[in-house]
């Protein structure tokens, strides 16, 4: 089997984790416990006061967690890490520090970059670069078509032979049914998963927002919903006809939670997702015209937003990634119909809908950390829990605390977040992604 994550060299963590409020809704905790984790793994699981650090170097830490929660840390499959050819936006060491800040212990890249991952050889590129930079596990997927263009397969099974996770034009979309029929057809042989960016551009148009009443008010052209949900019903159909394996990225409408619904049911292998921002925002925040607030798909209404919090709820969608798209300040200080789409999230998602979904008590806070954890396992990856024996993959976090987005910069590169300036519950305290303490609050990061 081919390496499918990638991070650099980093010490084994030992430690030990006292009185947390343990939660991690597949394995059924959910209350106080003391956490030891000994080289990397998971060692004792016990009450508070139960668990002794005796068994650890003498130099390893003991942390109070009284009052603090631990979650199984996140797994995002949808972040752009702009290596190679854009890291003036990002690259493979900013992206996952900011990963890390955020909660994630691992994230899933796509092949938008420049050139296209779309040969063995760019990959292996990249899969060297993460195995020296990446603070976190990082996978890759490859494109679907040669340079995002459409009109020729890549060398898909050659490209999961080199360690690929999957693939996407993510980006664009596969506007022809029968060249994604050609590559379903070939992911029998690459195996993996195809993702999908769902748009129709002859439906898009020149649209920078979505098509409704705020953007007639504001005079700007606007895509409409069908542009993407048309797309998630073609496609589900072409999932069951050739009973392929197909994942639809970072749903945004009414009308692409119910094709999924209705596709799923059908006997379709189809999976979606949601952002953050997708179910926290809608098309009234864009008034301003803050290019923050330009992303594709763009933010709806709310009930846009309402059936993706129930799709969530239900299971029919079963993930939230982040979308992460960073770009640079120049790019961005532009009039919106001009500057680019894209949203950073790493550092805020889980802040985000904790405190606009969770703390309302519009979500459970389970559902949220299981939905958080999920990603990865669509492209065949393990889920993490927190069991004895296990890998340590944990996140600490503070969910008194709050902080101020951008108050004190970013730790990705970019500050293009939609939730800048917003003051939110829930501090991340401390990361431990594949065994190695990988953030921790209020200190440098080790570069």
């Amino acid at each position: 089997m081919p390496q499918k994550l990638f991070r650099r060299p980093a010490p084994a963590a030992d430690l030990l984790i006292k009185n947390a409020h343990v939660l991690d809704p597949r394995a059924g905790i959910d209350g106080q416990h003391d956490v030891l984790v000994r080289g990397g793994k998971i060692a004792e699981l016990g009450a508070p006061g139960s668990v002794s650090a005796e068994s650890l170097p003498p130099t390893a830490p003991t942390m109070d967690a009284t009052g603090k929660h631990l979650f199984p840390a996140f797994v995002d499959p949808h972040v752009h890490l702009r290596s190679p050819g854009q890291e003036y936006k990002e690259n493979l060491e900013t992206g996952t520090s900011s990963a890390a800040a955020g909660g994630f212990c691992q994230v899933i890249a796509m092949p938008n970059t420049s050139p296209v991952i779309d040969a063995v050889t760019v990959l292996r590129s990249l899969t060297t670069v993460a195995s020296q930079q990446a603070h976190v596990p990082t996978g890759f997927l490859a494109s679907i078509t040669v340079g995002l263009q459409g009109s020729d397969l890549s060398p898909m099974a050659a490209l999961a032979d080199a360690g690929a996770l999957g693939f996407t034009d993510d980006g664009k979309p596969v506007t022809s049914a029968g060249m994604l029929r050609k590559a379903l057809q070939y992911q029998r042989l690459a195996g993996g998963v195809i993702a999908l960016h769902e748009e129709d551009p002859a439906l898009s148009g020149a649209g920078v927002m979505h098509e409704g009443a705020v953007s007639a008010r504001l005079g700007v052209t606007g895509i409409p919903s069908i542009s993407e949900s048309t797309m998630v019903a073609r496609d589900s159909a072409l999932a069951k006809f050739e009973d392929a394996r197909m994942h639809f990225q970072h749903l945004s409408c009414v009308e692409s939670v119910q094709a999924l619904a209705y596709w799923r049911e059908a006997g379709a292998r189809v999976s979606g997702e949601a952002t953050p921002h997708h179910l926290t925002l809608t098309h009234e925040d864009v008034r301003s015209l803050d290019t923050r607030m330009k992303m594709n798909p763009p933010l709806r209404t709310e009930s846009d937003r309402q059936a993706l919090i129930e799709g969530l709820r239900s299971g029919v969608i079963e993930c939230i990634a982040t979308d992460h798209a960073p770009h640079a300040r120049y790019e961005k200080e532009m009039p919106f119909e001009q500057a680019p789409m894209g949203t950073t999230g790493l550092e805020t998602a889980f802040a985000a809908v904790y405190n606009e979904l969770v703390k309302p008590g519009v979500l459970p806070l389970g559902l949220v950390v299981e939905r958080m954890t999920t990603g990865g396992a669509l492209y065949g990856l393990q889920i993490p829990t927190i069991a004895v024996d296990a890998e340590a993959n944990l996140v600490l976090v503070d969910l008194e605390a709050s902080w101020t987005v951008g108050e004190h910069g970013y730790v990705s590169r970019s500050e293009n977040c939609c939730f800048h300036g917003r003051t939110f519950a829930g501090v991340v305290l401390t990361t431990i992604a594949a065994g190695s303490v990988v953030y921790e609050h209020g200190k440098e990061l080790d570069r």
